[in-house]
């Protein structure tokens, strides 16, 4: 066994070699040195890899290699059809799922009249520009990069006595219509969304954005899964150093695959550990990630999500919604409010409620009917706690039970439920009703993650009044917000432009301000182009 060292600068005048040209030397087991020759000190592991890497010139033998490497003629949907084309006996090895088989089929027929002349020299070079009548065609050397092609849907030409194979891109994934996503609805706009499929996501985007310098660049992540992640950005809008630090931090991610995708991404670039707000924005509708990125954020399409990441993101992008863009600004606004309301109303109702019931010398004026009007079994606490895991399971039963039955299990869980829990004195109506109007408050947030984390702060909240009274609620309060403030995404602050502050974006958010008034973009993803209306 010999083992490998490098050797430093040369100081040999009798090398011809250039001084600082890096020298190796092979060691046997005696310890003696002997210069390294890459052919004959070659590991069997080296040799074998390098074996599998060349495509072999002969048919037979890449049945043998396609057999080893990815279970040819054991995998069902593995085919390799040899056909003989001119004087060329020609594999065509493909996944009988992916293939597109008319467009296979016309390429087929148009090489089975080629004559014996046309294919005898440069066969190759011959099959790609004359050939192959289709508009994505690229060969390869190396018998991983071919199959990898093939894994993705392509389909693979293996020439008998040719050191290269044809990668044809004819393929055709499984996907569903780009309907309507259901989390979020307008009620008048455009009604497509994405789907499971990456090159339909993209096109969904770029038939918006006719941009000639909007850029999509893709990279596979995972071992195993090879998962396509497109990163998508405005050249001249997009900040440089936030497009290098994602692109930086997606390459650097070692995983052996990400089959639940955008998800297990996030958690990878983002590292928010045990965090329970979002520190990125998911959307799925083509029309919002296209307005943010003329705003300057950087998109992450992931294949087989139909989720796009947005990059950075602030606390306030999670509580803004189309339908406010898709009426009059006045209009806009109202909802807005009305969305705000809610937002506050799930953090802080029942913690209020729970603090002047507790003392009901906190009472303002006029609102002195506030409060139970019969003591329960249970304690205050334990009412809220378990009325909120039950709604909690409702809404999990909810997602698990099938359609037809839905109606059937919300009206178990309303009367059978909360009706009987109300009546045999398990629970106060004062209770139902404010976990009712937080809950209320927590669906009308537009941002799913967002809302199940507000969820935890109000629990926790609660936990603080009930054992701290007023300086719990203050406190928490404090806590929490001082918390947000201190986080960041991709640099940038949680909370902008609350913390800090920034009047003319703060007055942004509060009002849906019309579109020709929108000069400038936001601070916050430094744009190398700030102006919305170019001259």
């Amino acid at each position: 066994m010999k083992f490998i060292v490098k050797a430093g600068d040369s100081s040999d005048k009798g090398d011809a070699r250039p001084q600082n040209e890096e020298r190796k030397l092979a060691v046997d087991e005696e310890g003696n040195l002997s210069p390294y020759n890459p052919v004959t000190d070659m590991t069997p592991q080296e040799k074998e890899l390098k074996v599998q890497e060349d495509i072999p010139r002969n048919l037979r033998e890449v049945q043998r290699v396609l057999e080893e490497r990815v279970g040819l003629n054991r995998s069902f949907d593995l085919v390799l059809r040899e056909m003989v084309f001119g004087s060329k006996r020609v594999g065509i090895f493909y996944c009988n799922g992916f293939a597109k088989d008319t467009v296979l089929t016309d390429i087929i027929t148009r090489l089975s009249y080629v004559d014996k002349e046309a294919v005898s020299h440069h066969t190759v070079e011959t099959f790609m520009d004359m050939l192959i009548p289709h508009i994505q065609v690229k060969s390869y050397r190396k018998m991983s990069e071919i199959v990898g092609q093939v894994l993705m849907g392509g389909t693979a030409l293996f020439i008998e006595g040719e050191a290269a194979a044809i990668a044809i891109d004819a393929k055709s994934y499984p996907a569903r219509s780009t309907e309507e996503p259901d989390l979020e609805r307008v009620v008048r706009g455009s009604r497509d969304g994405f789907v499971e499929t990456l090159l339909i996501n993209v096109t969904l985007v770029r038939r918006r954005l006719r941009d000639e310098r909007f850029k999509l660049e893709i990279m596979q992540i995972g071992k195993r899964t090879k998962t396509d992640v497109c990163i998508a950005y405005i050249n001249d809008i997009a900040d440089a150093d936030l497009v290098q630090s994602v692109k930086d931090k997606i390459e650097k991610v070692n995983i052996d695959g990400l089959p639940l995708g955008e998800k297990q991404l996030e958690e990878a670039i983002v590292n928010r550990g045990w965090n329970p707000y979002p520190m990125v924005r998911y959307s799925e509708r083509p029309d919002v990630v296209s307005a943010h990125l003329l705003e300057g954020h950087v998109c992450v399409f992931v294949d087989t999500s139909p989720s796009v990441m947005i990059l950075p993101t602030t606390f306030f992008h999670h509580v803004q919604h189309a339908e406010e863009y898709r009426q009059t600004p006045f209009i806009g606004t109202y909802l807005r409010w009305v969305r705000f309301a809610g937002i506050m109303a799930s953090l802080f109702l029942l913690p209020l409620w729970f603090l002047m019931v507790m003392d009901p010398a906190l009472k303002p004026a006029g609102l002195e009917f506030l409060g139970p009007q019969k003591e329960g079994t249970l304690p205050l606490l334990v009412q809220f706690l378990l009325a909120d895991i039950g709604i909690d399971l409702m809404r999990m039963a909810a997602v698990h039970t099938p359609t037809p039955l839905a109606t059937a299990m919300g009206l178990v869980a309303a009367i059978l439920v909360g009706d009987i829990a109300v009546k045999t004195g398990l629970f106060i109506n004062e209770v139902i009703l404010y976990l009712a109007l937080a809950s209320i408050g927590m669906f009308a947030t537009p941002s799913y993650e967002l809302g199940l984390a507000n969820r935890i702060t109000r629990l926790v909240l609660l936990i603080a009044v009930a054992i701290f009274k007023v300086p719990g609620l203050v406190i928490g309060g404090t806590l929490w917000l001082l918390w947000l403030a201190t986080r960041r995404s991709y640099n940038s602050p949680y909370m902008w432009p609350l913390i800090p502050f920034n009047a003319k974006s703060f007055f942004s958010i509060l009002l849906r301000r019309p579109v020709l008034a929108g000069k400038t973009r936001l601070s916050l993803t430094k744009p190398v182009d700030g102006t919305r209306q170019p001259k």
